[in-house]
């Protein structure tokens, strides 16, 4: 049996404004052919599918017909679960009628733990593998929240609850394996934050809880999982070193500090019940590139990128001494009519040692909601002692607001 691990697609996720449908276009007709061509059997989609609680209709029409192709492929099991930038009745709504797809989607925790498991039989119809389908789990899914907590408390009971749920899970899965007979393999999926996970600047991985005291360690699984399916992080990595619990990344760069990683999926088969993983590297769909340097460097950059025959998307970053408030007329003029396109400009100057940064040239687009809030902060003169609550109240409040979109809707 061959299994696809992928997650992060973040479907309608746009660049500084620009539109990025034809690359993830081209990545899941890539996919889709990957997945003829190799013969794979199940595919894991560990959440985090679309960019936001209300996709656009090209990001829906990207999504079902890909899975329309898979289920007319070799691929004999799809199994989606939720991130936290979906929206969990979005993805649940269509699920009965994607049954008939054989697509298994969990797009939040469901009231019984047995509906997160997942029997996936050979082509003889035999049982040959379960999956822990588990998708993210919010705070109020794990954690009864009371009233005067500090967050170390709060953190401590989000890893104690979401450990309690994989041991609930690993145990049904157990439990099906004992009357089953045979040491059927069992993977786990998750959306969560390990401690120590990789991430790079600008990636657009929301923290999932407040603080990083949620962070959960590698020894919250339990250890009858033989492969764990992570997503929510976008560099591919291994869990504290452990080859059989991966996060596989995003497919495609999330932005500009992405540019330079190496993109996969993580291909995994049992021999003798010992789960063997291949890297397989995505194609990069598109070129990103970040010019930083004085004028000089910025420009002749650019002149060697015009010979270049095809678009190309660019961060300009100026660090130049001389004050330049004409830099954008001069980057506007030097690349008109090529397939160049800058979608940022960030205007750094230097007076006598000290590093200004200007915002003449920034917006809204440019900030990540946070930076905004720390921007207010700078502007209201709020003394360093006051600030880390401060922030840790905001982030508090902005996770309950996101959380609107993912699950008060199944409430209302």
């Amino acid at each position: 049996m061959k299994i696809l691990h992928t997650s992060d697609w973040h479907l309608g996720r746009s660049l500084y404004g620009r539109k990025r449908y034809e690359e993830f276009e081209a990545f899941l007709n890539w996919l889709a052919d990957y997945i003829r061509e190799q013969a794979i059997d199940v595919l894991l989609i560990s959440g985090d599918i679309f960019d936001n609680t209300a996709p656009s209709n090209r990001a829906q029409e990207l999504y079902y017909r890909f899975l329309c192709r898979v289920a007319d492929s070799p691929c004999r099991h799809v199994v989606v679960t939720g991130g936290n930038h979906d929206s969990p009745s979005f993805l649940n709504a269509p699920r009965e009628v994607l049954r008939y797809l054989n697509v298994h989607v969990i797009g939040c925790m469901p009231e019984s733990i047995a509906d997160e498991l997942i029997v996936i039989p050979d082509r003889q119809g035999e049982p040959e593998l379960i999956v822990c389908a588990v998708p993210y789990l919010r705070d109020r899914d794990v954690r009864r929240a009371e009233a005067g907590e500090s967050y170390e408390e709060k953190g401590r009971k989000l890893i104690e609850g979401i450990k309690a749920h994989y041991s609930d899970v690993c145990k049904e899965a157990e439990r099906i394996r004992r009357e089953l007979g045979k040491q059927v393999p069992i993977i786990a999926m998750g959306h969560l934050f390990t401690a120590g996970g990789q991430t790079v600047d600008s990636d657009g991985v929301r923290d999932l809880y407040v603080g990083s005291l949620a962070h959960v360690e590698k020894d919250i699984f339990p250890p009858s999982i033989d492969y764990l399916a992570l997503g929510h992080l976008h560099v591919p990595q291994k869990v504290a070193g452990c080859d059989f619990m991966r996060y596989s990344g995003s497919p495609i760069p999330m932005g500009f500090a992405e540019a330079g990683q190496e993109k996969m999926l993580c291909q995994v088969e049992f021999d003798n019940g010992k789960p063997l993983v291949t890297e397989i590297p995505v194609p990069r769909f598109q070129e990103l590139e970040t010019i930083k340097g004085d004028w000089e460097h910025i420009a002749a950059r650019l002149e060697e990128l015009k010979s270049k025959d095809s678009t190309i998307l660019i961060d300009i970053v100026y660090t130049g001494h001389q004050v330049m408030g004409d830099l954008r007329d001069r980057l506007d003029e030097l690349t008109a009519h090529t397939e160049l396109e800058i979608l940022r400009i960030k205007n750094e100057r230097i007076y006598e040692n000290a590093k200004i940064s200007s915002i003449d040239d920034e917006t809204l687009a440019d900030l990540s909601i946070e930076e905004v809030f720390k921007r207010c902060l700078d502007a209201h003169d709020i003394p360093a002692e006051q600030r880390e609550e401060l922030i840790n109240t905001y982030r508090e409040a902005v996770l309950l607001v996101q959380e609107e979109g993912t699950g008060l809707e199944e409430e209302a």
